[in-house]
């Protein structure tokens, strides 16, 4: 048997080991503390810096300093009881948004998609969305390109203004004045005070479709377009984003070729959109969030109204109560041109009983 004596000096060697797995172990705390603090500094400044950068992705026009006060006038709401109880009420009230789709000429991506040339642009879907004050209720009225209408005059951003034109084709506006002129016309033939503005273009709509992993709808025939380059069955198919867009462009391949066929198409196209988005659970995917979220304002142009994430979440938190089949598509009624049997005019008295609707 041994015995082994313990002396004082034994024992300061073992309180110096203890001291020094002590010492190790705050050492790797204080290691693991500067990496957690590290990370929470990224993630912080991660998320700073994806919203600035869609922050910055969001163009805007100053729409109503530009036409002033020579407008239709704003709806006037009541504020619900459940609204003024709250310190930070969403808004409540009945909205008119002119939502385009646009025909960009310009950038790469829009070219691949068939944007055309390198220059100009048309708003070849004009949608006027109105919400019924409440927000449970949303009419979606389209307004076909081909619609003869007075434009009137509009401001220039050379400070200029255009010239009345009468019998001009609705999509012209746009093409001459931009979004002003686009909302002007509206607000002209409608006496429908717009109080805000979307426009998003051919590649963003495609990006967006791609980013919520595409987009399923229903046809009700074939579809055989050479100039959108769409050719589909009768029957459901589920889209990618080109063959989205294409689908949203094609007119010659259905019915008699107008753009009231094409219009039928973009309602169908809007709604499954709509649908799609309420199916897919992006807050618990960050990363698919934020690809949706990109896509959309990458190519968004707005009033400055709208031009910020902020005033963009606080519209959609207020039409978070809306279903999907609360939504119902029109389209303005018309009648074929006597001038023109391939452009069409406003049906009176129906047209201005639908617009009376909306105010």
């Amino acid at each position: 048997m041994f015995l082994r004596v313990t002396s004082e000096d034994d024992r300061g060697d073992d309180n110096e080991g203890v001291e020094r797995r002590g010492g190790r172990r705050r050492g790797l705390l204080k290691a693991a503390g500067i990496v957690f603090a590290g990370a929470l500094v990224l993630a912080v400044a991660g998320a700073g810096w994806a919203y600035w950068h869609l922050n910055q992705n969001i163009k805007s026009v100053d729409i109503n300093s530009a036409l002033g006060d020579d407008r239709p006038p704003k709806a006037v709401s009541t504020p619900s009881a459940s609204s003024s109880a709250s310190a930070t009420p969403l808004p409540s009230g009945a909205l008119n948004i002119l939502v385009l789709g646009s025909d960009s000429r310009s950038g790469e991506a829009n070219a691949a998609l068939g944007g055309g040339s390198s220059s100009g642009a048309r708003s070849d879907t004009a949608m006027v969305v109105h919400i019924d004050e409440g927000r449970t209720a949303a009419t979606v009225v389209s307004i076909p390109r081909d619609t003869l209408v007075t434009r009137p005059s509009c401001p220039t951003s050379s400070g200029g203004t255009t010239s009345v034109a009468y019998g001009s084709m609705f999509n012209s506006a746009y093409s001459v004045g931009g979004p002003v002129c686009a909302v002007k016309t509206v607000e002209s033939i409608t006496n429908v005070r717009m109080d805000h503005f979307i426009e998003i273009d051919f590649s963003g709509f495609a990006d967006l479709v791609d980013a919520l992993g595409g987009v399923t709808v229903t046809t009700d025939e074939d579809i055989d377009d050479d100039d959108s380059h769409l050719h589909l069955k009768a029957g459901e198919h589920h889209l990618d984003g080109a063959t989205a867009l294409a689908l949203a462009r094609t007119r010659h391949g259905i019915g008699d070729g107008s753009d009231l066929g094409r219009i039928g198409l973009q309602q169908t196209l809007v709604k499954a959109l709509l649908e799609q988005i309420s199916s897919t659970n992006l807050l618990t995917d960050p990363a698919k969030l934020y690809k949706v979220a990109d896509a959309v304002t990458g190519s968004l142009t707005t009033d400055t109204g709208l031009d910020s994430l902020t005033e963009l979440m606080g519209l959609g938190q207020s039409l978070k109560a809306l279903p999907s089949d609360a939504l119902k598509t029109v389209t303005m009624p018309v009648v074929t041109a006597a001038s023109d049997a391939n452009r069409v005019v406003a049906q009176e008295p129906e047209a201005s009983e639908l617009w009376e609707s909306l105010r």
